[in-house]
Parts: structure tokens; C-alpha cells; sequence
């Protein structure tokens, strides 16, 4: 099967040895987003809602680099420095997903590249 790398403008570039996302087949898998804008490279301005709008936003752009969008995420990985900030993923993944919603973990980090609150993944399963 044949491994196509996945870059766009319209998110954060890589910050290290990873792509922005790889597509296997009709399966693309999404390397992690954190809060950074992608024109400036720096981190986004506010509190965690913002965070999270802004890591929602840098994934939409890397699935449409692929050929997809968020309703075509079939697993999303959620990163968060504290977990008491669970609920406000909840309320924003909701502006940002429609039913049938993917399979999600949530998962309790010590720390995360450049501060971040928050920092996100996902596998999606484009349309064949």
C-alpha cells in the first residue's frame, strides 16, 4: 500500500521529525495539533476554550489538505495538561462534530510541547 504525506500552509507546520498527517489507503492518521497558529507559528492567545478551538481548527485544515473534513474522523485522541477542562472539549467538540460522533480517548498529560493545554490526534477513514 502506497504512503502519501499530507502538508498544508493552512496548519502549523511540523516542529520536528513527523508530518502533518500520512494517508494509507483511504485511512489518513492526523499527527497531534497543538494551539499554534499557523501563520506565526506561535502559540494562540486566551484560555483553554480558545486552545481547543484552535487545535480543532489546525486538524479541519490537515484533514482538508487530505481530501476529507472532521465528519470523516473516526478516532480523536484528546491531550489535556488538566483534565478538569474535559467539559469545555466537550461543549466545543460539539460546534465542530455532528452525530455519529468518533470514538474518543481522553487522556491526563504532565506537560506538553510549548505549554499547551491541550493537544489533539486523529484517525480518518476517507470515503473509498
Amino acid at each position: 500500500m502506497s504512503r502519501e504525506i499530507i502538508r498544508t500552509d493552512q496548519a502549523p507546520q511540523a516542529i520536528g521529525t513527523y508530518s502533518q498527517a500520512v494517508k494509507c489507503g483511504t485511512t489518513v492518521y492526523l499527527s497531534g495539533q497543538i494551539p499554534l497558529l499557523p501563520e506565526t507559528m506561535e502559540m494562540v492567545e486566551g484560555e483553554i476554550e480558545q486552545q481547543i478551538r484552535r487545535v480543532f481548527d489546525n486538524l479541519q485544515a490537515v484533514a482538508r489538505a487530505a481530501g476529507g473534513s472532521l465528519a470523516d474522523v473516526v478516532k480523536l485522541n484528546v491531550f489535556l495538561t488538566d483534565l478538569g477542562n474535559f467539559p469545555v472539549v466537550n461543549q466545543v467538540m460539539a460546534e465542530y462534530f455532528s452525530e455519529p460522533y468518533p470514538a474518543r480517548a481522553a487522556i491526563g498529560v504532565a506537560g506538553l510541547p510549548k505549554d499547551a493545554g491541550v493537544e489533539m490526534d486523529a484517525v480518518m477513514e476517507l470515503q473509498g
